[in-house]
């Protein structure tokens, strides 16, 4: 691959803060490395895809088959799931109706009575290569704690997950730069970076 010629993914999704951070991971990662050109072109377009119930792998692999399928072509998806330990792993790759039916309150209250507040972050990277052929998963992960809502309310659950690495702020309080070199996303994408660099 021409170190002067970014690669154009395409990668499904309507969240534009999502794809902001996908962005920024991706041009970081690129400047620095040893070209000054960035390796890749991000590229969005939103569908209406089926989520399945089941695991995080499950609901990534089946997005991304269905994904391809309607652009018959290769394309990237991007699942996120927040596990809490008291409740063995839930509410997982179902946080995002959880978030619209109980808000910020609601998750901490469901750790009431609990003594773990402990949560996973995990994003999921779905990678397909076109039509009938097998997905490829990259996982990231950011091990935190569920606390009362501090930061900007504007992108999920980001101002109850304080991550270990955080130094004590909030995914909503650390700003984009911070975030993006400790997050559950910018771990995945690495990985995602990664292979498809050497394709």
């Amino acid at each position: 691959m021409s170190a002067t010629t970014p690669r154009s993914i395409l990668f499904v999704t309507g969240n534009a803060n999502k794809l902001k951070e996908v962005r920024a991971i991706l041009l970081a990662s690129s400047s620095s490395s040893s070209s000054s050109s960035p390796q890749f072109e991000v590229e969005s377009r939103d569908l209406d895809l089926p989520e399945i119930q089941g695991t995080t792998q499950e609901v990534a692999i089946a997005k991304v088959r269905a994904a391809a399928e309607i652009v018959r072509g290769p394309c990237i998806t991007e699942d996120t799931a927040l596990g809490f330990e008291a409740l063995g792993g839930l509410p997982g790759p179902f946080i995002k109706y959880f978030m619209k039916s109980v808000g910020h309150e609601g998750l901490n209250s469901m750790l009431a009575g609990f003594e773990s507040k402990k949560a996973t972050a995990i994003c999921t990277f779905a990678y397909s290569a076109g039509p009938d052929s097998e997905p490829i998963l990259f996982e990231g992960t950011t091990e935190g704690t569920i606390v009362p809502a501090r930061g900007p309310t504007h992108f999920g659950w980001d101002p109850v997950f304080e991550p270990v690495e955080g130094e004590g702020k909030t995914y909503a309080e650390m700003d984009g730069e911070a975030k993006n070199k400790i997050s559950h996303r910018y771990r995945a994408l690495e990985k995602l970076r990664k292979f498809l660099a050497e394709q």
